[in-house]
């Protein structure tokens, strides 16, 4: 059952969990069900996630209607797979407060939210981030122009509204680019072509990895059954393309590329880019949490322990936000955070659900398995961490690499520093979806490691907050 939010109970909840995709669900339900007092706070109107959105419309079931449970089938089984979380929130008593952007998360737990005009503040005894991942940006030139966006941004739309493009060329790398095409497939509009950033070379430094993927020889057969479905298609891929750019005046027209040592171009109005996933650090960043420089795939994770317990008290990360694993083991690191604040807030012995917890970490273990096979297989792209001088790194500010790189030269080392010297990082995603390439720059042209460069100083709001919303929040007794 999901209760209605009441604010004058707000500090007296055991747990708060903010994000209900799969590792919010799952912490929810299972702190929940063992009689922890839970509140969920989701920016969504809807839970699930990215990946499992508009899973409640979406799940094959006969009141969904024919057309949804047709787009039901055609995202998969994986994502179907939400719809058996929803149901065991549903069974639990959980407070699920829905469209809440959390624009503020203190030291000591407090967590403010709005709802439109209305607003909240809560400071439980625990805390759960579960903020899930982004994607990462793939800046190359034209990669502003109305008709490109991101793989799972054009995945959202179909989950949610049902959109599907057309003829559209699917740029990058990593198994989403797979599962899409596939997607696209189904629905009757295979892609234009798959243009992939990985080399030969990096399939053979990942050779070396296989042998441990193949504790989870589920997960490469999926993967190379989708291969051979895009194959049978007729969808053309091709590996190692380099020099990539996107054309067009109003509106996307075509996209360049060299790969195999030719120089390529494919006329087309949609162009879907994709380099993999990062976790979303904004809300642990703004904690002060300490955080570490994840090499392969080159991004910042907090550090935390094996059951997302962080350095500050009674506060947790689970989920991608922990690092990327994928939607299932976002699931099992969700249980495992609820499983250990259940025992730090006394309301099961350790000794209870010992068996529950081995059995979720043989679980995690297996699915995170493959991770470093596929971190080396899909490196992120030289053209993703130094853009060409000419492309828009922060697109809120419209700032170049070349402005990043000027600054450097100027004497600027870290991206706090480019606030003051062009804006980069100032704009609404507060450095979300730059942070990284700016680090990058940064970092190659100072001559040092993006560790040594660091990332922005996040302070609240964490999201955009209006006036309006400040004023309610004072007046609900807001700090």
């Amino acid at each position: 059952m999901n209760r209605p939010v009441t604010l004058d109970r707000a500090d007296a909840i055991d747990m708060v969990i903010v994000g209900a995709g799969p590792a919010g669900l799952a912490a929810a339900a299972a702190a929940a069900t063992r009689g922890a007092s839970v509140m969920l706070l989701d920016e969504q109107p809807e839970p699930g996630g990215q990946i499992y959105r508009a899973i409640e419309r979406n799940a094959a079931r006969p009141s969904a209607g024919r057309q949804r449970e047709r787009l039901g089938e055609m995202l998969g089984p994986d994502y179907r797979r939400g719809a058996r979380l929803l149901e065991a929130l549903g069974r639990a008593d959980v407070q699920h407060v829905r469209g809440a952007r959390v624009w503020r998360v203190d030291p000591d737990r407090t967590v403010s939210w709005s709802t439109g005009a209305s607003s909240g503040e809560a400071r439980p005894r625990t805390l759960v981030l579960a903020a899930g991942a982004l994607e990462r940006p793939f800046p190359v030139p034209g990669w502003t122009l109305p008709g490109v966006m991101t793989v799972g941004g054009a995945q959202t739309l179909m989950k949610a509204s049902g959109v599907v493009p057309h003829a559209a060329a699917l740029v990058g790398c990593g198994p989403l680019l797979y599962l899409f095409a596939t997607q696209l497939i189904d629905a009757g509009h295979p892609p234009l072509a798959l243009i992939e950033t990985q080399s030969w070379s990096d399939q053979l430094r990942a050779l070396p990895r296989l042998p441990a993927a193949l504790r989870a020889h589920r997960y490469l057969t999926k993967g190379l059954a989708l291969l051979q479905r895009i194959r049978r298609a007729g969808v053309k891929r091709y590996v190692g393309a380099e020099q990539i750019a996107i054309e067009g005046g109003a509106h996307v027209e075509r996209l360049r590329f060299r790969a195999g040592g030719r120089d390529l171009a494919f006329e087309t109005d949609s162009v879907l880019l994709h380099v993999g996933v990062v976790p979303n650090i904004q809300m642990s960043m703004a904690l002060r949490l300490e955080h570490e420089w994840y090499r392969p795939q080159r991004y910042w994770r907090p550090r935390l322990d094996a059951f997302g317990r962080t350095a500050a008290e009674g506060v947790f990360i689970a989920g991608d936000g922990a690092g990327i694993g994928g939607a299932v083991a976002a699931e099992h690191r969700g249980e495992l955070a609820a499983l250990a604040a259940l025992v730090q807030l006394g309301r099961v012995e350790q000794g209870a659900i010992a068996a529950r917890v081995e059995s979720v970490r043989r679980s995690l273990e297996a699915e995170l398995a493959p991770r470093a096979f596929l971190d080396a297989l899909y490196p992120t792209p030289a053209q993703a961490r130094q853009p060409a001088d000419a492309t828009v790194v922060c697109r809120c500010e419209e700032v170049t690499a070349a402005d990043v790189r000027r600054y450097a030269s100027l004497g600027c080392k870290g991206p706090n520093q480019t606030k003051a010297f062009g804006r980069c990082g100032m704009g609404w995603c507060q450095g979300r979806y730059c942070g990284l390439t700016v680090a990058e720059l940064l970092a190659e042209a100072n001559g040092i490691e993006p560790e040594q460069v660091g990332y922005y100083r996040i302070r609240s709001p964490i999201k955009p907050v209006t006036l309006g919303e400040l004023a309610a929040h004072a007046e609900q007794g807001g700090g």
